[in-house]
């Protein structure tokens, strides 16, 4: 079995939904995202997936989320935008990214500090 990781960074705001404390309220964070995807076919040229091609991927997920009110938008209706939720949108759209290629979506995780990081995967 094959594993790429990837790394990229958003910068949102966010306020959680049903949660007492300091987070209820605004407030932003610069996320830190890495991608792990797996695979056990390589290519001709002995890749999994061009880096290239999956850090494009990952910058058109971030594209959808980077200086956005994170609550607006329609994945997060209903539901608090939380590292653990945001991390498992970023899976769900890789997922869909990947599907024609010999590269699968693994775990992603979703750094909101330097100390502080949800993971999701299947």
């Amino acid at each position: 079995m094959y594993f790429l990781k990837i790394v990229d960074y958003f910068a949102a705001a966010h306020n959680l939904i049903n949660y007492k404390g300091k987070c209820e309220e605004l407030h932003g964070h610069n996320w830190k995202v890495e991608v792990l995807v797996k695979g056990e076919k390589l290519d001709k040229a002995g890749m999994l997936i061009d880096f290239k091609i999956l850090k494009k991927f990952l910058k058109d997920i971030l594209d959808l989320l980077d200086h956005k009110y994170i609550n607006e938008l329609k994945f997060f209706e209903g539901m608090s935008p939380s590292s653990e939720n945001i991390a498992k949108f970023i899976f769900e759209k890789m997922k869909e990214k990947l599907k024609d290629t010999n590269a699968n979506i693994y775990e992603v995780r979703c750094w909101e500090s330097i100390n502080s990081c949800a993971i999701y995967k299947e």
